[in-house]
C-alpha cells in the first residue's frame, strides 16, 4: 500500500540518456489506423503507454530532441528499462482522423484499450510485462477513464497535469455540423511554458518547430460531456498523480479533491515544485522521470 503527498522534488537514479531508435507502428482499431511509436531497451522490466494532451501529438511532446539537451520522455524511461510506447490519438500527428473527421472521449479511451491489448499481446503468457499507462493533460483524462473501466488490463496508471474537476459535471452541447479545423500557431505552441527559469529557449524553438510540423490543424473533439463519467471513487487501478505546483491548469484544489476521492488505497501524489503545464518539457523533467520510476518500481507493485 502507498498513500502519501510529497512535496520536493524526487531524487533518484536516473540512468544515462541517449537517444534511441525511434520505431513506428501500425495498430488497427475498428478499420482505423493508429500510429504508435515505440523506444524499447534490451531487457525492458515493465510497458507504458503515453498518451499526449489535448493541443499536440506524441513526438513533440514526448521525444523532443533538443541540441545539447535530454529532453526525451521516450528516451529517459527505455534508459531506465521501460518498453516506451506513445500513440498519437485520431486526428494528431500521424493518426488521420476518421471519417467522422471528430474525436469523442469514449472514442479515445477505446482506442487506448486497444492499443494497450495490442502491447499485451506482442509477449505470450507468461513473459508480459506489466503494462502502466500515462496521460498528460487531456490525455490524463483519456487514462484516468481506461483505467477506471479496466482496472484488470494495468499495473497502474501515472497522471500529470490533471484539470478535470470532479465535480464539474460537463453536459452536453450542440457542435458544428463539419469540424472547424483551425490552424495552430506559434504562440499557442510555446503558451504552456510559463516559468521563465525553468526552460530554456532553444528548448520552446525546438518545440514549436516540432508541434507545428506534426500537428498544423486543431483536432477537433465533441461529445465532451462524456469526461463525466469518471468517477475517482471508482478508480481501483494504482495511481501516480503528479502535479507541478505552478500550473494553472491544474489547480491544487483541484488536485486535492482527486487525490483524497480515488477509491484505490495504492496512490501516491507528487508535486514537483517550479513545475508548470509544460513539466515534461522543461528542468523538472528529471524529478518527475524519477517519481514515475519510484511508483513502477515501489514494493508490491501489482504484477500482470
Amino acid at each position: 500500500m502507498l498513500a502519501a503527498l510529497v512535496v520536493a522534488s524526487v531524487l533518484s537514479a536516473v540512468q544515462p540518456v541517449m537517444a534511441r531508435p525511434l520505431v513506428k507502428h501500425d495498430v488497427v482499431v475498428d478499420g482505423h489506423h493508429l500510429a504508435v511509436w515505440e523506444k524499447k531497451p534490451a531487457q525492458p522490466r515493465a510497458a507504458i503507454l503515453l498518451i499526449h494532451g489535448r493541443t499536440w501529438s506524441s513526438l513533440p511532446n514526448f521525444d523532443l530532441q533538443v541540441p545539447g539537451e535530454r529532453r526525451s520522455f521516450m528516451d529517459a524511461l527505455a534508459a531506465s528499462g521501460l518498453d516506451v510506447f506513445a500513440v498519437d490519438l485520431r486526428g494528431y500527428g500521424s493518426t488521420p482522423r476518421d471519417a467522422s473527421g471528430w474525436l469523442t472521449p469514449d472514442r479515445a479511451v477505446a482506442d487506448v484499450h486497444a492499443v494497450v491489448a495490442w502491447i499485451q499481446q506482442r509477449r505470450a503468457a507468461p513473459s508480459r510485462l506489466p503494462v502502466y499507462l500515462f496521460g498528460l493533460s487531456r490525455g490524463a483524462m483519456v487514462a484516468a477513464m481506461a483505467a477506471q473501466q479496466r482496472p484488470e488490463t494495468l499495473a497502474g496508471v501515472v497522471l500529470l497535469g490533471f484539470g478535470f474537476d470532479p465535480d464539474d459535471q460537463l453536459r452536453a452541447s450542440e457542435s458544428p455540423a463539419r469540424p472547424p479545423r483551425v490552424r495552430n500557431v506559434a504562440d499557442a505552441a510555446a503558451a504552456d511554458f510559463i516559468t521563465r527559469d525553468a526552460y530554456t529557449q532553444p528548448t520552446v524553438t525546438a518545440f514549436v518547430q516540432a508541434a507545428l510540423q506534426a500537428d498544423p490543424i486543431k483536432t477537433d473533439w465533441r461529445d465532451e460531456h462524456q469526461f463525466s463519467t469518471f468517477r475517482p471513487a471508482q478508480m481501483q487501478t494504482p495511481v501516480l498523480l503528479v502535479h507541478g505546483d505552478r500550473d494553472p491548469e491544474a489547480p491544487l484544489a483541484v488536485e486535492t479533491k482527486l487525490f483524497t476521492r480515488f477509491g484505490t488505497p495504492d496512490k501516491a501524489w507528487v508535486v514537483l515544485p517550479g513545475a508548470d503545464h509544460a513539466a515534461h518539457l522543461e528542468d523538472t523533467h528529471d524529478a518527475w522521470v524519477a517519481a514515475i520510476l519510484n511508483f513502477i518500481r515501489r514494493p508490491g507493485a501489482k504484477k500482470l
